[in-house]
């Protein structure tokens, strides 16, 4: 369990440090800002955590049949199951914040970008869906037709990530304030799918401080760059 411990002591500095930020910098009360209950932001989070280096992919069993028994030790006030959702959802902005600031990788010249569809209701209720009403938007992908937002994602050769950011479901893989964000301190190569090739985009990433010669990972048509 050192992975674990390595986890909650990385995290446990930066909570300490978020909590102190926030008390003195923003016009809400702890509650507001840090989950009332008898579990640390700090635990929270590295259970979150190490959830995704898990090789588990239903939260509910690896909570039930993994932290409630095996990291039983190491949590003594672990709370139910049921509770523990409803104060996960306040550790989304520290956890977004925690990953932007610690746990970017460095640009090696190789990078990786893509996206994927974050998918808010079933395209037959996107009429009464209220939730994201305003924010999510109608896109398509390589799937097809979806509801709510795409998550583009930067990685190196490592796998380690370099950039994230969230938009609404229609926004374009090409679009270039999205991509100057994502791309802003790289340099080297950039391969893409085909959904990002165009010579307008080319150019601009070429032509920056830092240019980027872009590369499909798939075959080429004919009208595509080489």
């Amino acid at each position: 369990m050192e992975e674990l411990l390595a986890i909650f002591c990385d995290v446990d500095d930066f909570c300490k440090a978020y909590e102190e930020y926030c008390q003195t910098h923003l016009l809400m009360s702890k509650e507001q800002i840090i989950p009332k209950t008898s579990m640390s932001l700090s635990e929270i989070m590295t259970i979150v955590i190490y959830f995704h280096l898990s090789n588990q992919r239903t939260f509910k069993w690896y909570y039930l049949k993994f932290v409630s028994t095996i990291l039983k030790p190491y949590f003594p006030k672990l709370v139910s199951y049921n509770r523990f959702v409803e104060i996960m959802k306040m550790s989304i902005v520290p956890l977004t914040l925690y990953l932007m600031k610690y746990r970017v990788g460095k640009c090696t010249g190789i990078n990786f970008i893509d996206s994927t569809t974050l998918d808010v209701c079933d395209s037959h209720r996107i009429y009464s869906h209220k939730v994201f009403k305003d924010l999510a938007q109608r896109g398509k992908s390589s799937t097809g037709w979806f509801y709510g937002f795409k998550l583009h994602l930067v990685i190196n050769d490592m796998g380690e990530i370099l950039s994230v950011c969230l938009t609404a479901g229609n926004v374009d893989d090409r679009d270039w304030e999205v991509i100057s964000k994502l791309t802003k301190e790289l340099y080297g190569k950039l391969f893409a799918d085909r959904g990002y090739l165009s010579q307008k985009l080319f150019e601009k990433l070429f032509d920056r401080k830092y240019p980027l010669n872009v590369q499909a990972a798939t075959k080429y048509k004919s009208v595509m760059l080489k």
